[in-house]
């Protein structure tokens, strides 16, 4: 019997049992399959809360049954991708998705596919969006509001439309409209500093009611907090305020640090749910982090972070990040991590150098990183005979194994991190980017730099 089949029966059983369920009944199931996966399992939750971790079986099947499951908004994580699955009450749902192309290829089947279903292809039009609304901005103010006003009015057509045809339940309607809601207003966010910046023109004089739309957001709605399309929003906005303040004798003031800090003041002063508030305060400090590898900023940032947080849990990454940061100051000893060589013997790379040692990270994943950042290798030690330059990679041992044997350029001192959530906690390793200076005492010269910055032989 074939997959599809077995599938097929199985729905109809559940769907059977799911009619003679009582009121106060809420059983769910959901399950799938991954092709061409990466890890052994899938991670369900609700929020940032891990709910589950459903692993795949030996057909790279998985499937978990709820005894009870409140209605509502949840995601499914194969890393690095995710997307969302909304639940009514006794759905019963099954993905299949091809890590090849994850968003592409998702297809949902069961009770509560079709509304499911709606959702990823109205995330795939807002991607669409997205990405062919590059142009817009550079159009003067009449004829952006003509095109975005074009595009909106064409989703929400497909959105009524949706909604008459699948009558789908009030709890689904809310990230339904929303989604659709928020692409408009950050197309309309974006549109002032990102104008400015394309054209060099003056600051765009906008009506009067330009930002109305922005009363219409609860900003403290929980269930906002976690939603991604709020959040691209909600970084538009904030970007576009703290520029807003930072505009100085008809230019924009962009410096990464008081934008940043700006931000952190902004979400402050909006958002009076505590929860709510540390959620986007995390979510600006992560962001920042990524961005900005300076360690003197990632100092002051962190100090009006640490203000403005009431998140004081063992969880909280960002004070983790904070603590973290402070043991990586020039002078200091780095701290260990475990590494192995090729041969899986351990490596302890401030311990095992007498020379300047440079580290840099690759992984398969980023090809043309890999690309770039060993030919510049190869020009600092033309350069630099002296400095020692050494290579961690950050994949699994078969994957960077496989990647070597294939490349002949990946010569040179060649390392790999056991664990990523140690190398993350410990090096503050956010960016594949990264670049870390040793003394030859193997104390820390310099952990936040990067191999890339014209400035970096000023490094060495």
């Amino acid at each position: 019997m074939s997959y599809l089949h077995k599938t097929c029966l199985l729905f109809l059983m559940l769907i059977s049992l799911a009619s003679c369920k009582k009121e106060d009944d809420y059983t769910a199931y959901f399950g799938g399959e991954v092709i061409n996966p990466r890890q052994p399992y899938v991670l369900f939750s609700r929020g940032n809360k891990v709910i589950d971790t459903i692993p795949l079986d030996k057909n790279n099947r998985f499937f978990i049954k709820f005894d009870s499951l409140t209605p509502g908004m949840y995601s499914f994580k194969h890393d690095p991708d995710y997307q969302y699955v909304y639940f009514d009450k006794n759905d019963s749902i099954m993905v299949s998705v091809n890590t090849g192309d994850f968003d592409r290829s998702i297809v949902f089947s069961g009770r509560g596919e079709r509304k499911n279903n709606f959702m990823m292809e109205q995330f795939m039009l807002n991607d669409g969006d997205r990405h062919n609304a590059y142009d817009l901005y550079n159009y003067d103010f009449k004829d952006f509001t003509k095109a975005i006003d074009s595009i909106y009015l064409k989703r929400k057509a497909f959105y009524e439309q949706n909604k008459r045809e699948i009558k789908w339940s009030d709890g689904f309607d809310f990230y339904a409209k929303w989604r659709m809601e928020f692409s408009h207003m950050t197309r309309k966010e974006y549109y002032p500093y990102i104008h400015l910046r394309r054209t060099g023109e003056q600051k765009v004089s906008l009506p009067k009611d330009y930002y109305a739309f922005r009363k219409s957001i609860n900003f403290n709605d929980p269930k906002l907090s976690a939603f991604s399309p709020f959040m691209r929003y909600l970084t538009a906005m904030l970007n576009n305020m703290a520029i807003n303040r930072n505009f100085k004798d008809g230019r924009v003031f962009e410096d990464v640090l008081v934008n940043n800090i700006e931000k952190l003041t902004l979400a402050d002063s909006i958002f009076t749910n505590q929860k709510v508030k540390n959620e986007i305060l995390n979510n600006i400090a992560f962001n920042y982090l990524l961005e900005d590898q300076n360690i003197l900023n990632n100092q002051k940032f962190l100090e009006r972070y640490m203000k403005l947080s009431t998140d004081d849990s063992r969880d909280n990454e960002i004070r983790k990040i904070g603590e973290a940061i402070k043991e990586l100051k020039p002078g200091s000893k780095l701290p260990a991590v475990k590494l192995v060589d090729v041969n899986n013997n351990a490596f302890n790379v401030a311990e095992e150098s007498d020379k300047e040692t440079v580290i840099f990270f690759w992984t398969s994943c980023a090809r043309a990183h890999l690309e770039k950042v060993y030919k510049r290798v190869e020009e600092l030690k033309a350069v630099h005979p002296n400095v020692n330059f050494i290579a961690i990679n950050v994949d699994k041992d078969a994957e960077w194994k496989k990647v070597m044997a294939k490349n002949p350029f990946l010569h040179g001192e060649q390392l790999r991190a056991v664990d990523y959530h140690e190398l993350k906690d410990k090096w503050v390793f956010t960016v594949i980017s990264r670049t870390i200076i040793l003394n030859p005492d193997g104390t820390i010269k310099n952990a936040f730099t990067n191999l890339s910055d014209a400035k970096f032989e000023e490094n060495l």
